[in-house]
């Protein structure tokens, strides 16, 4: 019983990533990783990335992590978006 794997079965079971092509792709990756982003609300995330600036969204987020002590901390952060 040979449990170790050879190098080149290694290489070949590697999946490439690819990386966020935009900056605003990454940042959206971000927050939805920190927010714990439902996966219905993912795209509207991106899409606010998008549109507004990269300190815009950052300041939100910042604002998000204060000011909500607990539960659904994505639907603060969208309040926030859409009320500034």
């Amino acid at each position: 019983m040979n449990d170790f794997l050879g190098v080149s079965e290694i290489f070949a079971n590697k999946k490439n990533k690819k990386p966020p092509t935009y900056r605003w792709q990454d940042l959206a990756l971000r927050v939805i990783k920190e927010l714990s982003i439902p996966p219905f609300k993912k795209s509207a995330v991106f899409k606010a990335c998008k549109e507004k600036p990269e300190n815009f969204i950052l300041k939100c987020l910042t604002d998000t992590k204060e000011l909500c002590d607990g539960g659904e901390k994505w639907k603060y952060f969208f309040k926030i978006i859409s009320s500034k």
